[in-house]
């Protein structure tokens, strides 16, 4: 094997590994995030209600 040829490899092992990782992060972030209690999801809360984020800045 050529040095390009290890190079190739090498960075393809890599990408790989990293691109494996990634899928199975997201995968199991959505998986879990069915497990979430309702009360607990801060991010699909309505404007208005305790703890929401309604783009206003405070004490504006």
């Amino acid at each position: 094997m050529t040095h390009v040829g290890y190079l190739v490899a090498g960075w393809g092992i890599v990408v790989g590994v990293l691109g494996t990782y990634a899928v199975r992060l997201v995968r199991r972030g959505r998986a879990l995030s069915g497990r979430v209690p309702d009360a607990h999801r801060r991010w699909l809360e309505a404007p208005g209600s305790e703890g929401s984020d309604d783009g206003r800045i405070p004490g504006a």
